[in-house]
Parts: structure tokens; C-alpha cells; sequence
């Protein structure tokens, strides 16, 4: 991870970790970086770059610093206005442009925001890239060669253009329901769109492919975007679909690269129940390309005791989609995602795509003519405990002699009934200790005995 961008972007309370300054310096280095790239190649067109937003209130702001820049530096913003991440990703890919940008926190509340940066594939920018957009930002760039102290302009006719480019978007509604492999007529179908970008979308999506749809938290106004909505409130999904008896629910997150499932019964299914079933209808078709699919390291106990009784390998990655994305891309592998919800199905997508995923999901049941439920009995999750621990420097909190020491004995007593997992958050000032046990008790006991062992030290914020 670098200074300013995380595993998922550039994040943070905006105007105040993340300013109008952030997003203009961000505009004007890539602006002006593919500009050159360009250039040195002989070609002295302006550089394409396609810009989307969710529905936080300074997602505009960032949006119209961001396009100043890129505009300032000679290149050309396409607009897909209000959208989600995974058709940026698309859009970059499909339509060639030289790089993609969304603004957005993805499941964060409205007063945080982030830049999120995709190469022309749809893929989470190079950290190479990454690296240099960071050292403009802070007045040290050296690239090509050359110490670079201020970017030129564009001037005259090299002055970059806006471009309204809602058509991008609307190609890529036509895709997901070209996905559609099955009619969802007489499918009662219940969406949580978090008040964020797929308020607009998802809808039409599943009406187009003969859903009976049903939709909640589709009124976004810039400050209630993921709030007590959305995947990271999905008991709210799960009282809409028993109340109303529906068949299956799908809630995303502010910028819908994630879903979570509701079942017929209420239950709640996990990005590792969707990575079980989809895993199990891949091998069941011959479809599983290496018998393997690609976790990270928050995946649950039960998910890989599963693989292991139905012979399928796994690999684990780090926590975040861009590192299952590499592991996937490097080893061909077709499934991956983590327990959040981000699930990548990379013969349609670069990154984890929250309709799509909902889409899939609707085409097992159909397929196999059975409910949600059903098909993810099989899989026992193990009881789990997180807590999310602010605390004053992550990396000082994970070196500390006996917060290594508590860490040990959780293991000794977990043994190969249980695990323990410490790590920094990528997104935020926090350390997460997690647990997985065969009882509540002892999954308490182990992340209390780690937690209470940084508090005694000092090294929390409360």
C-alpha cells in the first residue's frame, strides 16, 4: 500500500483526508501521464479517460476537480455520471480508453469519499502508477528519466474536453441483461441498493430479464448513501424479503462491486456461501477451470472444509479484491472473491461486479430449480467473532511482543478446531482481530485475550 492510496483507492473524510487539491493534483498527473505515454509512442491524440461517481454529496466536487485537472493536462474526461465501479471497470475495457477513475467509498458513509484507479483493462491501476501519482501529490514526481517539478498545460487546442458519455453506461445495463441466461419471470425478487449507484440500475436490469422486483433504499439525496442500508446492513433486506414472502434478496453496497444474498427464509448468504455455490455449479459442469477457486484469508473455517469434502483446492490471498483479481489473472482461474461480497467472475468481469454477482446467483437457482436456501445448506459456516480495533499505529500495535504473545496462546487453544487472524485494515486506522471456533464462547474468549492485551499496553485510541 502506498501513502495515500490503499488496496481499494484513495480514501477517506473528504476534505480532510481526501481534498479537492487530492483529486486535482490526481486529474492533472494522469492527464498529463498518458498524454506522454502517447506522445513518446508517436501518437498525439488527446488521451481518453472515462470518469463515474456514486451518490455522495462530494462526489461531485471530486468529480469536477478531477476533470479540471485531466482537462488542464490535455485530456479528454468521457462522464458516465451516477454509476457503478464494475461498469467503469467495463467501459475502460470495452470502449479502449487509457485509464478509468471512480469516485466513490464503496460502503462507507456519506461524508467519506475515494478515488479509485483502473487501467485501460478494467483492472486496478499498477502500483508503479500508483506510486508516481503519489509522489506529484507531494511535489517529489521523477519519472522518464527526469526530475519533474511542475506538469505543463495544455494550451490552445490541447486543452482536454468534457465528454457526456451516459451511453457507456446504458451499454452496460445491455450487457448484464445479455448475461441473462434464463427468463426471471415469475421470480419474486427483492433489491437493496444502498441510496448508491446502483439505484438506477439494478432495477431495470431485472425487470428487463421478467423479474417481479422489489426495491428498498433506491432514494439516494448525497447523505444516506450506505446508511442502515445496503450489504453492510442486510437485516433490513432480510425483513423486506419475509415480510413480503419473496423468493431471494440481493443487497449492494454504495458502489455495488459487492452483494450479499437474502434467501426465501431470511437467511443471510455470505460472499463464501456465493463462492461455495457458484464454485459447486462450475465443478458440476466441468466449468472450474483448475479445480480451484481463489479466497482470501477472511474467508470462513467452513468454506474451506467444504472444498476439502467436495475435492476443490483454494488459494488465499490477502484481503482485497485486486490481490484475488492478480492470483486469478496469473493463474487462470475463472472463481474468486472474499466473504464481504466481492466476488469476481473473470470470464465476464475484472473486478467484483455486485449485480452481476446477483445475476449468477439467480441462474444457479434456476438451473438446478432450486431455492437459495438449498443450495447453500451444505455449507456450515464456523461461528465467528471480528472486532475492529482503533488503534494509535497499526504496525506498532502487530509488532508488540505481547500482542504476539496473546496471539500465540489463542492458537494453542484453538488448535485445528479454530484460527486466529490479526492484520491491519487497508481502509482504515484499525487493526482486526478475528476468530473462527466451534463455539461463541471460545471465539470471545480468544479475540478478548488479544484485544484486551493491546488496551493494557496502550496501544488503542480508547
Amino acid at each position: 500500500m502506498g501513502k495515500y492510496f490503499g488496496t481499494d483507492g484513495f480514501r477517506g473524510e473528504a476534505n480532510v483526508t481526501l481534498t479537492a487539491d487530492h483529486a486535482y493534483k490526481t486529474g492533472r498527473f494522469l492527464g498529463w501521464y498518458y498524454g506522454e505515454l502517447k506522445r513518446r509512442n508517436g501518437d498525439d491524440s488527446a488521451p481518453r479517460i472515462v470518469i463515474g461517481k456514486d451518490t455522495r454529496k462530494s462526489s461531485y466536487m471530486f468529480e469536477y476537480t478531477l476533470i479540471a485537472g485531466l482537462t488542464a493536462s490535455g485530456a479528454d474526461a468521457y462522464m458516465l455520471h451516477v454509476t457503478t465501479t464494475p461498469s467503469v471497470a467495463y467501459v475502460a475495457r470495452v470502449d479502449e480508453f487509457d485509464c478509468g477513475i471512480m469516485i466513490s467509498a464503496s460502503h462507507n458513509l456519506y461524508y467519506d469519499n475515494g478515488i479509485k484507479l483502473l487501467n485501460s483493462r478494467g483492472e486496478k491501476m499498477e502500483d508503479d502508477v500508483i506510486e508516481l501519482v503519489e509522489n506529484y501529490i507531494d511535489g517529489k514526481l521523477e519519472v522518464f528519466g527526469k526530475k519533474i517539478k511542475e506538469l505543463p498545460y495544455g494550451t490552445r487546442d490541447k486543452v482536454g474536453k468534457t465528454v457526456d458519455y451516459a451511453s457507456g453506461r446504458n451499454r452496460y445495463i445491455g450487457y448484464l441483461i445479455s448475461l441473462g441466461m434464463y427468463s426471471f419471470r415469475g421470480v419474486k425478487v427483492g433489491l437493496d441498493c444502498a441510496n448508491g449507484s446502483a439505484w438506477n440500475i439494478a432495477k431495470s436490469v431485472f425487470e428487463a430479464l421478467g423479474a417481479t422486483t422489489y426495491v428498498i433504499n433506491a432514494n439516494p439525496d448525497g447523505l444516506n448513501i450506505n446508511k442502515d442500508a445496503g450489504s453492510t446492513h442486510i437485516e433490513k433486506l432480510a425483513e423486506f424479503v419475509k415480510e413480503r414472502g419473496l423468493d431471494v434478496g440481493f443487497a449492494y453496497d454504495g458502489d455495488a462491486d459487492r452483494c450479499l444474498c437474502v434467501d426465501e427464509k431470511g437467511n443471510v448468504i455470505t460472499g463464501d456461501h456465493i463462492l461455495y455455490i457458484y464454485a459447486m455449479y462450475m465443478k458440476q459442469r466441468g466449468k472450474l477451470l483448475g479445480n480451484t477457486v481463489v479466497t482470501t484469508v477472511m474467508s470462513n473455517l467452513g468454506l474451506y472444509k467444504a472444498f476439502e469434502r467436495e475435492g476443490i483446492d483454494y488459494i488465499k490471498t490477502p484481503v482485497g479484491d485486486k490481490y484475488v483479481y492478480e492470483s486469478m489473472a496469473a493463474g487462470g482461474h475463472r472463481l474468486g472473491g472474499e466473504n464481504s461480497g466481492h466476488v469476481i467472475f473473470s470470464k465476464y468481469a475484472t473486478t467484483g461486479d455486485g449485480i452481476l454477482t446477483s445475476l449468477k446467483m439467480m441462474e444457479v437457482m434456476l438451473a438446478k430449480k432450486l431455492p437459495l436456501s438449498k443450495l447453500a445448506e451444505p455449507l456450515v459456516i464456523y461461528p465467528q467473532v471480528l472486532k475492529n480495533v482503533a488503534v494509535k499505529d497499526k504496525q506498532t500495535a502487530l509488532s508488540d511482543a505481547d500482542v504476539a504473545a496473546a496471539v500465540k496462546k489463542a492458537e494453542q487453544k484453538l488448535g485445528n478446531s479454530g484460527r486466529i487472524l490479526v492484520r491491519p485494515s487497508g481502509t482504515e486506522p484499525v487493526v482486526r482481530v478475528m476468530v473462527e471456533a466451534e463455539s461463541m464462547e471460545m471465539c470471545n474468549e480468544c479475540v478478548d485475550g488479544v484485544v484486551n492485551t493491546m488496551k493494557s499496553k496502550g496501544l488503542t485510541l480508547a
